[in-house]
């Protein structure tokens, strides 16, 4: 046996939410990687999520994709490459600039955008390069640049933990920033600062909040309009801002609009938000993801404003990101509508500093096309070459399913991507093998400005090469190699810099040039850092002394008039609401890999109020169709009261891949914000009746699954696979269906009960539990977790029972995925050893002492133990 000598940590970034934790990855020498919190990252301290935990389950083979491809088949680099380059350079002679695009992503590094804006924007002549950070954040950029002059977040982290008070619009920090979660919790604990969680459904968020206001969907505007009229009513206007009269006017002229909140409720609220002079409000994308959603941003900036609660510490609106690096996309213009270092592309001084600096032969004059319309493009025909990086727009724009039949149709596709099937994989042209995590090296800037290193800790799987070297080897192929002619991500790193020391110069915010000139030992070496230098001198804030980017110097209070959703009815009765779910992140392809993520929520869901439910026929653990004018899905019924009537919601994260009547984003509608280009992702009007199945399902196997019914949801086990099922027919031999599905040889060990519509069958080989088909009428009763530990097991004929024979503990479903605790665990330790807090199941079993993104299930769990003492 090799033994491999310990290996040092390397400090590096997660490469999952906007936070930016800091990380420390140490190589076990055989490919894989144990990871902790970095406790000098002042992101995280040391703290990390559930997932960032399980990043070192994450980092294998399985998947990847690990040489390039031409019409599927392997090809070299200099084939791939080459065909790139001339397929874009004769549509560009034959079409124009404007007939390529290229769609990118807010997980790539900040070297890596810079070099894809700067061939696309500096040298081919477009802008159509844009991102999936337009799906998340680009409201917010609008915002700000209308409020403030430049896309500027002015507060910091700390900020939360040194607020009386914070407003938390349309985010479930809880799962989606668990970090952040984290900070805000202890503060709240330690300070008692105020929480108040504005959201149409109670999220896990609400556990810590003091109020929670579940307003009407998509009356956020109305909400902070009546604000601003309470903060004029009571003189608290204290700053004068352009637009202020104009803006208090509109709020005005909002007071009778409805939000669905009881007076006593609005009232705690203005008490709490005018009350305390250190305010954070913080908002995410249940405010971006609108159609009016630049006007929300603008209506929460307008309170922040008019009293002058920006800048300062423990105050201020706080935009928190998606990404990993949307706020580094930003900063090198990511966005089709912005040039580099936060210049504007449509202003001349800009526009001829940015060319002279590139010496770019043929800079682009206009805003290119948003990512919504760039696949209308792409689907009429206008773009006859599409390069995708790093993101899966079949499966995440709305209207999925026309999108990719669009890119089905492009004449030319190119996919950069590290994994080899996905939605949109499948339909490339070229597939080029790119780096991910653990392998690339560059910098990330987290959502308070923060520039971190990420660093290559693994060696490149297969054939993989970083995004930048790829692009800039397309753009020396093309004719631009000396422009294009970096050795590392450093030298790329330091152009970046150099530029943004000229925009400082035309008043942009962003200025990070004093490391123009830094050298690769120094940019190996280089610490996490907030930008710019100048801000530093106000404590790391933006806007404490109050001058913006405008051309006044002063902000800009802009008039909002409340755009409210348009009512549902008719054949599409209800208002879909999306979002994300505790251990997964955007379509899965890096979580689903880990057996332990995957145990927490394993398959697509929708949730649905009792009254919703009751009227539908539909009940707990069932399936229902969900229909809308542009796709269909079909979800496991989820019955709760943390829905508003007729308001369901449903994850985002399946796909194709994992479970494809689970694609949520082919029901949602191509609605944008026409300011902002951002689409309405979280609403869409829908259609809900029960899914009629012959059979339901379930189903392991250590081999792959490969489902051939209506519904499947896939996910990974630690020595294998399960899957859910559904089918509307019953297939001709039981048999041969689950050997074909499971990859199973041999003849079954078989338990039927013909009359009640239940079988089940085992698959042995040399003594070993090799696959099992669970199938009854009703969704399948066992113990999923019982069944999934027998695999590789002799537990043979024993686990068809499916469940665990006595004296045999049955871990039940994931609760607390960090030290993989089930239900049935938590509620035998509450029980057994009297636990009465949180706190003391904690301290007893560990559960929520790591990330604490369960301590809200927990609570509910002891919340029905409790009832059930009482009860008896």
């Amino acid at each position: 046996m090799t033994i491999h000598p310990p290996r040092p940590a390397i400090r590096t970034t997660c490469p999952y939410c906007g936070v930016g934790c800091g990380v420390l990855a140490t190589p076990d020498g055989a490919g894989g990687l144990a990871v902790a919190g970095d406790p000098r990252h002042p992101a995280n301290f040391g703290r990390l999520c559930v997932k960032g935990s399980a990043l070192g389950e994450t980092v294998g083979l399985a998947g990847r994709l690990l040489a390039p491809r031409i019409g599927g088949q392997e090809a070299s680099w200099d084939q791939a490459l080459d065909l790139v380059a001339r397929r874009f350079s004769d549509s560009i002679a034959e079409h124009g600039p404007d007939s390529v695009a290229m769609y990118v992503s807010g997980q790539l590094l900040t070297e890596d955008y810079y070099v894809a804006n700067k061939l696309m924007k500096g040298f081919i002549g477009s802008a159509n390069i844009d991102t999936n950070s337009r799906l998340c954040m680009a409201s917010s950029v609008a915002g700000h640049r209308r409020a403030f002059g430049s896309d500027t977040v002015p507060g910091l982290y700390e900020d939360l933990e040194q607020a009386d008070c914070v407003v938390l619009v349309g985010s479930n920090l809880a799962w989606c920033h668990p970090v952040l979660y984290q900070r805000l919790a202890a503060a709240r604990q330690a300070r008692g600062t105020r929480v108040v969680v504005v959201d149409p459904r109670r999220t896990a968020t609400c556990d810590i909040a003091d109020l929670h206001l579940p307003l009407a969907a998509g009356s956020d505007g109305v909400l902070f309009n009546l604000l601003l009229a309470e903060i004029h009513r009571r003189g608290l206007a204290t700053e004068n801002p352009d637009g202020l009269a104009d803006a208090i006017a509109a709020a005005q002229a909002t007071l009778p609009a409805p939000t669905a909140l009881p007076h006593s409720a609005l009232r705690q609220f203005m008490d709490l938000w005018c009350g305390s002079e250190r305010v954070v409000t913080v908002h995410s994308q249940g405010i971006n993801q609108s159609d009016s959603g630049t006007d929300k941003v603008n209506a929460i900036l307008n309170c922040h404003l008019a009293t002058g609660r920006i800048g300062r510490p423990g105050m201020g609106p706080f935009s928190v990101t998606g990404q990993p690096n949307a706020m580094g996309g930003r900063e090198v213009g990511g966005l089709a509508n912005m040039l580099a270092c936060h210049l504007d592309i449509e202003n001349p001084a800009h526009w001829d500093a940015v060319q002279a600096f590139w010496n770019g032969p043929r800079m682009a004059a206009n805003p290119g096309l948003k990512a919504v319309d760039m696949f209308h493009a792409v689907e009429d025909g206008r773009i006859k070459a599409l390069w995708i990086i790093c993101t899966n727009p079949a499966a995440t724009m709305p209207e999925a399913d026309r999108v990719a039949r669009a890119i089905a149709r492009c004449d030319f596709v190119v996919v950069s991507d590290m994994t080899a099937r996905t939605d949109t994989t499948r339909l490339a042209h070229v597939l080029l093998p790119a780096t991910g995590w653990g392998e690339k090296d560059g910098t990330v800037t987290n959502s308070e400005r923060r520039i971190s290193r990420q660093r290559r800790v693994l060696p490149a799987a297969g054939q993989a090469r970083d995004d930048w070297r790829i692009i800039a080897d397309v753009a020396a192929r093309m004719g631009w190699g000396d422009a294009f002619a970096w050795d590392s991500p450093a030298q790329v790193f330091a152009e970046h810099a150099g530029l943004s020391g000229i925009a400082g110069g035309l008043g942009s915010d962003f200025d990070i040039s004093t490391l123009g000139g830094i050298t690769p030992a120094k940019y190996d070496a280089m610490e996490p850092f907030l930008w710019p230098q100048s801000a530093l001198r106000q404590g790391g804030r933006f806007f404490g002394d109050g001058r913006f980017h405008t051309p006044s110097g002063k902000a800009r209070m802009v008039p909002v008039t409340p755009c409210l959703p348009q009512p549902v009815g008719g054949a599409y009765p209800f208002r879909l609401n999306t979002g994300r779910v505790r251990d997964h992140w955007h379509t899965m392809t890096r979580t689903a890999l880990s057996p332990r993520l995957s145990r927490h929520l394993a398959e697509p869901f929708l949730e649905l109020h009792p009254a919703d439910a009751a009227r539908l026929g539909l009940v707990p653990a069932a399936l229902a169709e969900v229909s809308s004018p542009h796709g269909h899905a079909i979800l496991r019924v989820l019955v709760t009261d943390r829905v508003a009537p007729g308001h369901p919601f449903a994850p985002i994260h399946w796909t194709g891949e994992t479970a494809p009547s689970g694609r949520i984003d082919t029901l949602v509608p191509a609605l944008t914000d026409p300011i902002s280009g951002q689409p309405a992702l979280k609403s869409a009007a829908v259609a809900i009746r029960p899914f009629a199945a012959a059979w339901y399902g379930f189903a392991v196997s250590t081999r792959t699954i490969r489902p051939d019914c209506a519904y499947w949801a896939r996910a990974a086990l630690p020595m294998g696979q399960q899957a859910e099922l559904a089918a509307l027919a019953e297939p001709p031999d039981w048999a041969a269906a689950a050997r074909a599905m499971l990859g199973a040889r041999g003849e079954p060990l078989t338990v039927s009960d013909q009359r009640h519509g239940i079988l089940r069958m085992g698959f042995v080989e040399d003594g070993k539990l090799q696959a099992a088909l669970f199938v009854a009428r009703e969704p399948a009763a066992l113990s999923r977790s019982h069944v999934a530990a027998a695999l590789g097991t002799d537990c043979t004929g024993a686990v068809l029972a499916g469940r665990a024979g006595t004296g045999q503990p049955d871990e039940g479903a994931l609760v607390c995925a960090c030290l993989g605790l089930g239900t049935n665990t938590i509620l035998r330790g509450i029980a057994s050893q009297k636990l009465m807090t949180v706190e003391a199941i904690g301290q007893a079993l560990g559960a929520g002492t790591n990330c604490g993104s369960c301590r809200p299930e927990l609570r509910t769990l002891l919340a029905a133990a409790q009832t059930k003492t009482a009860a008896r």
